[in-house]
């Protein structure tokens, strides 16, 4: 791991180049809760990426990983999440990358190809459709999750399954409980349509958080869903055929 400053953040990040040398840059932003190893290193995305030719990049979000962990609300828009991963790509003195983030990774890629166009040459956006715009429900529940003293007393689902997954990773459930309000910031269709940048929307067909792919798609001008069959918003990121359609889109859409 190596580190960045930004925005009074230290943030961690993985730079893995191909074997064959120098390749076109991916850079992945994570979901809420995870981490670049998470996401990316442990689902093959790094290995996949590479053995494709691309230059694998991903880093943890504030608050997340080894990333500083903040407890102000106003730290976590998507914004501001977004502009850490401009900063990253600053830093490694690269002007334009492939974008491609999952859930609220998704939700930061895309304020990032409003806000740094010329920095994002194409966007994935996986398990995150119409949420984008509509929401993706009510998550507070879940800050109540992570803040549970007694992970026992936990009596929404969902919140459950967040509580437990934060304690896999063992993050800073203090840190995340804030992260949740502060990034679920929305976007109008009217700023989902000006997103210019040929885009890929994969949904898992059980993912009952995203939203339809479907219907954010046709709000954009340049954009395509993709469904991943039989997956449902944790288990999607991995899949086979998502990491297939990937590295299609990316064929079909070079830097």
């Amino acid at each position: 791991m190596q580190y960045f400053s930004h925005d009074g953040f230290e943030l961690a990040y993985l730079d893995r180049q191909p074997a064959s040398g120098q390749g076109d840059p991916v850079l992945m932003i994570h979901g809420f809760a995870s981490s670049h190893y998470v996401n990316w290193v442990s689902p093959g995305w790094f290995k996949t990426l590479n053995d494709a030719g691309y230059r694998a990049i991903a880093f943890d979000n504030r608050g997340h990983g080894s990333s500083t962990k903040s407890y102000e609300e106003a730290d976590y828009t998507p914004a501001r999440m977004a502009s850490d991963a401009a900063a990253l790509l600053d830093h490694l003195g690269i002007e334009r990358a492939h974008v491609m983030g999952y859930s609220m990774g998704a939700r930061v890629s895309a304020f990032m190809a409003l806000s740094n166009p010329d920095k994002v040459a194409t966007l994935v956006l996986g398990g995150l459709g119409v949420g984008l715009v509509d929401g993706v429900g009510d998550w507070d529940p879940i800050a109540d999750a992570l803040l549970a003293e007694d992970p026992g007393t936990i009596g929404h689902a969902r919140g459950r399954s967040f509580r437990a997954f934060a304690d896999q990773t063992r993050s800073d459930r203090r840190a995340l409980a804030v992260c949740i309000v502060g990034s679920r910031a929305s976007m109008s269709e009217e700023d989902v349509a000006r997103i210019a940048q040929p885009a890929l929307i994969a949904v898992g067909t059980k993912d009952d958080i995203a939203g339809s792919p479907d219907e954010l798609a046709v709000l954009m001008p340049n954009a395509k869903a993709f469904h991943i069959e039989g997956r449902d918003h944790m288990l999607a990121v991995g899949d086979k055929s998502f990491k297939q359609r990937v590295l299609e889109f990316y064929a079909e859409n070079p830097l």
